[in-house]
């Protein structure tokens, strides 16, 4: 199983970037998908996932009201969508699949990871 992540770039404070997490062998709408993040030098943090039972959403409290997770079941993508970048926002997202219905944010949850791609706020 592999995941693949896609969309990072630089933007601006105050932009919007939109993530995309696709999966070679898995279903992801069967599955609970998880966004996390990490920054060299710190632990990687988990940013929002939504359910695999009946896609219920989480954020963390540092991206609530700024960031939303969606899915495409019909082609097994999940999307982050970023907006009122910040410069602290920066880091590289993974996306990751889960077995678990609630898996929360913890990494230790979550079956498969993508390799990450790179989102840089600055002006």
């Amino acid at each position: 199983v592999q995941l693949m992540e896609s969309g990072g770039g630089l933007v601006q404070p105050g932009g919007s970037l939109r993530l995309s997490c696709t999966a070679s062998d898995v279903t992801l709408d069967y599955n609970s998908v998880g966004w996390f993040r990490q920054v060299p030098g710190k632990e990687r943090e988990g940013v929002s996932y939504i359910s695999g039972s009946d896609s219920t959403t989480y954020y963390a409290d540092s991206v609530k009201g700024r960031f939303a997770i969606s899915r495409d079941n019909a082609k097994n993508l999940v999307f982050l969508e970023m907006n009122s970048l910040k410069p602290e926002d920066t880091a590289v997202y993974y996306c990751a699949a889960s077995r678990f219905s609630r898996p929360g944010l913890y990494s230790s949850q979550y079956d498969w990871w993508g390799q990450g791609t790179q989102v840089t706020v600055s002006s």
